[in-house]
Formats: structure tokens, C-alpha cells, sequence
């Protein structure tokens, strides 16, 4: 057994070496599945030396085996080739490096590259990425046309061309990447993703030309297809001819058949644009040219209606119309006021009539006394009191010297 390592009592290498030995040697014989990046052969070595990567990963791993398991194959294996390895994992203590060490390799054909392509295609389905709402419209006239394509490739040229055949000033930026092989979706990706970040990109095409189902293997990527769904830029997928389909048609905003029809897409037609701008010209001239005469013609209507040809007429209807309620409103008001000054003449005689006023005219007097009693029984004057009587031509102070009673007229009382 041996000591656990501290910084006191450190492991030697070859320690650490034999025991990374020994935990790796526990993993066994296992199956591994990879696209072959990169094959080395030596002319008369009987070990063939590989790089087998992960397709949905930037992650690989050195492969040995000997000459006859490759040559054992029933096809040349080459780069870029989906196969199946049973092998050992090795470490190779001398150098600390780690491999695995192949004992059989089987290639993956076609019907299994494609029954994995559609189960990949129904997952995506399932989460939703070829939902026709998620997808964006593309702009009418981008600035610039960010382009993902193989340096100098056909596919390159025929979006170009085209696209500046129907818009000559439609700028592009393009970026090179590799369209074929095990480092082909990666590169892709960067692309995709650099062009994104430009804020001049308007909208992004994809573009590979025809070929068979190995070589657009990348284009079913998981990892691009979700790149392409989280891409903030619209994408145009123009991959092969028109009868191919990779993954990446279902998840772009607009699938092209072609390059030549991605070209097409996503720039307007210049002589289309422009007859359409003079079939619309021509349009609204005769609208406005119909509009203006039809206006001439109310206009002239209007002309001759009796409001503008003898605008003095509005007005002596007006006139007319005001004088005979000026007349009407002043013979309610003279009613009114006839009415009124009767009312007040028969309430001013009623008045007269019933004041103390008119009593005394008739020879009647009031008496009172020094603080204004009025006497109404001779009883109530004492002899000698002065009185206040009043009359209808004035006033008199007189004093009481005797009363007659009405109850006996002849009994005076004497007095001064």
C-alpha cells in the first residue's frame, strides 16, 4: 500500500504513472464512436495511428491499431468517416500520454447515419426549433449580406453573382470556413457566430454546394442546428441542390434550394423594384389627375349656387327672419306691460281705498296721546290731558275737559 502523497511526502512520477495505470486499465474493452479527423500510415509500419473526434464536440482522442484492422474494412477509411472502435484505453507511462488502442473498427453506414439524422430531426421538432412562428422575416434590402461558405467555392460565387445581378450595390462579408470533414460544424459555428456580432449583418446565408450524404453530415449538426436557432440575425440555409436536405433547412428563418436561389432571396430585384415604382408613379398620377377634376367639378357646382352667385340673398332671408321676431317681441312686451300697469292701477286703488288717508278726507280725525295710544274710549282721557288729534289737513293738541259715555251721552264730567 502506499502512503497517501503530502506536500511532506510527495508521490515520484513513476508512482502516480502506475497508479493512473492501474485506474485506467479498470475501464476495460469498450465501444467508441467517432469521425476520423486525421489517419497517419507509415510505409512499412504495422501500427496506423488515428485522431477520432466527437462530432457534437471539440473534444478528440489518438487511436493505435494494427495495419490489418484497417486494412480489414471493406472501404478505404478516410478523413472525415463515421466509425465504431472496440478498443482498450492505453497510458503510455514514458510519455504520460493516453490513447486507445483499437482491436476492431467498424464503419457506420448510411442507413444508420440516417435513421440518427431523424431521430436528431424529431427531438428538435419536439423542442420546438422548426416552429414556423420562432422563425424571422427577412429585411427587405440589407446592408450587408454576412455570407458563410468554403473559400472560393462555387457556392460562394453563384450567391454573390446572382445577388448582384438583381441589387449591384449589395455589400457582403464572408467568412471562410471548412464545408466537409470532421472540423466542418465547428467552423461553421465560429462563422455563424462572428457575423452575428457584426451589427452592419443584416441576414446570414449558409452556402455549400451538392454532394453525398457523408459529405453534408455537418450541416445535420445538433450543435449548429441549435446555433443557427439561437442566432439573433436572420439565416438563409443553402445547402447542396435542391433534392438535398440537411437538419439545418428545418431550423434556418428561410431555407434556399440552391446557392444560386439563396442569391435570389435575400436581396430585392432591381428592375422589378423599379417598374414597380413607375407602374406606381403612373398610378397616383391618374388617382390625383381623377381627384383634381372631380374637385374642378364640385367647385364649379359650387359656383353657381345662389349662396355664392347672390350672397345678399342668405342675408335678406336672415334679415327677414330677424325683423319678424324683433316685431313679435315687441308686442308680447307692450301686452306685458299693458297688463302690468292695470294690475297696478287697480292695486293703487285698492290701496287709496282702504288708507286711513282717505278717512280723514271724509271729516274723520285720530286722537293720541302724548305717547302715541290712539284713544278709542272716552274713558281712557283723564280732564285736562292733552291730546294730539289728527285731521286730514294737519294736526291739533287740544286737552279734555268733560266725556260724554256712550252708554249715557247726557252725563258730562266737567273739567278745564
Amino acid at each position: 500500500m502506499t502512503a497517501p502523497s503530502t506536500a511532506e511526502h510527495p508521490w515520484p512520477v513513476r508512482t502516480v504513472s502506475r497508479k493512473l495505470t492501474e485506474w485506467i486499465g479498470r475501464l476495460g474493452e469498450v465501444w467508441v464512436e467517432g469521425q476520423v479527423a486525421q489517419i497517419s500510415r507509415r510505409a512499412g509500419a504495422a501500427t496506423v495511428f488515428l485522431v477520432l473526434r466527437d462530432p457534437a464536440a471539440d473534444i478528440s482522442l489518438s487511436v493505435t491499431c494494427r495495419r490489418d484492422v484497417i486494412e480489414a474494412l471493406p472501404a478505404p477509411l478516410a478523413d472525415g468517416a463515421r466509425i465504431i472502435v472496440r478498443a482498450r484505453a492505453d497510458f503510455y507511462a514514458a510519455r504520460g500520454t493516453l490513447s486507445l488502442r483499437a482491436s476492431e473498427i467498424r464503419a457506420v453506414g448510411i442507413g444508420e447515419l440516417l435513421a440518427r439524422i431523424e431521430r436528431l430531426r424529431q427531438l428538435l421538432a419536439a423542442e420546438g426549433l422548426f416552429d414556423p412562428a420562432r422563425k424571422k422575416q427577412l429585411p427587405f434590402l440589407p446592408a450587408v449580406v454576412g455570407l458563410v461558405t468554403g473559400r472560393g467555392s462555387a457556392a460562394e460565387h453563384d450567391v454573390v453573382e446572382n445577388a448582384r445581378r438583381r441589387w449591384p450595390a449589395v455589400r457582403f462579408a464572408t467568412h471562410a470556413c471548412a464545408v466537409q470533414g470532421p472540423t466542418a460544424a465547428r467552423s461553421v459555428i465560429d462563422g455563424l457566430n462572428i457575423l452575428d456580432r457584426d451589427p452592419d449583418v443584416a441576414v446570414i446565408v449558409i452556402a455549400r454546394g451538392g454532394g453525398s450524404v457523408e459529405d453534408l453530415l455537418p450541416f445535420s449538426d445538433e450543435g449548429l442546428c441549435r446555433a443557427v436557432a439561437t442566432c439573433r440575425t436572420p439565416v438563409v440555409s443553402a445547402i447542396g441542390h435542391e433534392s438535398d436536405t440537411a437538419l439545418i433547412d428545418f431550423v434556418a428563418d428561410v431555407r434556399a434550394s440552391t446557392p444560386t436561389d439563396a442569391g435570389l432571396k435575400v436581396v430585392p430585384d432591381l428592375a422589378a423594384e423599379q417598374t414597380g415604382l413607375a407602374r406606381l408613379r403612373q398610378a397616383s398620377y391618374t388617382n390625383v389627375a381623377r381627384r383634381v377634376s372631380h374637385d374642378l367639378q364640385w367647385l364649379a357646382g359650387i359656383r353657381r349656387a345662389t349662396a355664392l352667385a347672390d350672397p345678399e340673398s342668405l342675408l335678406d332671408d336672415r334679415w327677414k327672419g330677424v325683423e319678424a321676431h324683433r316685431s313679435r317681441a315687441r308686442r308680447q312686451l307692450a301686452g306685458q306691460l299693458a297688463h302690468a300697469q292695470a294690475d297696478l292701477t287697480h292695486t293703487r286703488a285698492r290701496i287709496v281705498a282702504l288708507s286711513p288717508a282717505a278717512t280723514l278726507s271724509r271729516g274723520y280725525a285720530v286722537i293720541t296721546t302724548d305717547n302715541g295710544d290712539v284713544v278709542r274710549e272716552p274713558a281712557a282721557v283723564d280732564e285736562g290731558q292733552r291730546l294730539h288729534i289728527r285731521v286730514a289737513g294737519g294736526s291739533l293738541i287740544a286737552r279734555a275737559e268733560s266725556s260724554l259715555s256712550r252708554a249715557n251721552p247726557s252725563t258730562t264730567r266737567s273739567g278745564r
